[in-house]
């Protein structure tokens, strides 16, 4: 490892590359992720992402799991916060080579299909949320489309609390999602905000074959493009007086109730579902 000499430069090139991943620069950044964080770092080094390097301050110990022939940089505290997004910096941070996936590679698991659409969502905590939540659930993955919040927003990743860096999230535009939930047979579910004439309750149908849900914008909901596409309407009902859900509560829920069927589903002799999808990062940039 290298790196013992602390950098006190603000325009430092190793600072000026974190900064722009921060950023979200990508021709800056060479492609790279910044990822800020003891638990971040752990879950990079545990999800098998190829850490490029390790910024530390000086007081900060090299976190566990690091390789010995990743690069060390120390930076000192004001420089470090320099850098990074966030008001309190916990001194740690790195630079990585983000999973890259195929749309094509969510749809593989056919037979027990089980995928998020986030059609232009724009809060970065939701589509964070979504994506741990589709991990915990047995997800497929996670497709956005475009206009959505870009996955690697440092808000996304720090709400996915690691599932980002492992379960497979993949960008296409809404007719290639809806040609490929066809050639597979994967039903589209576009997710409303109250159970209308049409509108099938999550409950009472069943969620145990192949099926997409689609999340919409937060404010204007989905696009009627997504209908004319043939997409079925789902709603969970609400005893309340609340017109709609947060975007993340709704797909939580839905993908809650999708893994409560199939659970029961093999409970009553089904084939056992399997776990999902687990696939080394491929395509990441050099």
């Amino acid at each position: 490892m290298a790196g013992s000499e602390e950098i006190k430069s603000r325009s430092n090139a190793r600072v000026k590359q974190l900064r722009a991943a921060f950023a979200g620069q990508e021709r800056l950044s060479e492609g790279l992720l910044a990822i800020e964080g003891e638990h971040l770092l752990e879950e990079a080094v545990r999800s098998g992402l190829e850490i490029r390097t390790v910024f530390l301050t000086e007081h900060q110990q090299i976190p566990d799991g690091v390789k010995a022939t990743t690069e060390i940089v120390r930076l000192s505290t004001d420089v470090f916060r320099s850098a990074v997004e966030t008001r309190s910096p916990q001194g740690i941070a790195a630079l990585v080579a983000p999973a890259k996936f195929e749309i094509a590679e969510i749809f593989e698991r056919q037979d027990q299909a089980l995928i998020v659409i986030a059609a232009g969502l724009q809060d970065p905590g939701n589509l964070g949320t979504i994506i741990r939540s589709a991990e915990a659930f047995g997800a497929n993955g996670v497709i956005a489309t475009p206009g959505t919040v870009s996955v690697w927003n440092q808000k996304a990743v720090r709400a996915s609390v690691g599932s980002v860096f492992r379960l497979p999230v993949a960008t296409a535009a809404t007719q290639e999602i809806a040609d490929l939930a066809a050639e597979y047979g994967v039903r589209l579910l576009a997710a409303m905000g109250s159970a209308k004439g049409g509108v099938l309750r999550a409950q009472d149908i069943s969620l145990s074959e192949p099926c997409a849900f689609l999340i919409g914008n937060e404010g204007a909901g989905l696009s009627q493009e997504w209908m004319k596409l043939g997409a079925e309407s789902i709603t969970i009902p609400c005893p309340g007086p609340v017109e709609s859900l947060n975007a993340a509560v709704a797909a939580s829920l839905l993908l809650y109730e999708a893994s409560r069927q199939r659970s029961l589903e093999t409970r009553r002799g089904a084939p056992r579902i399997p776990g999902p999808l687990r696939r080394r990062p491929t395509g990441a940039t050099r």
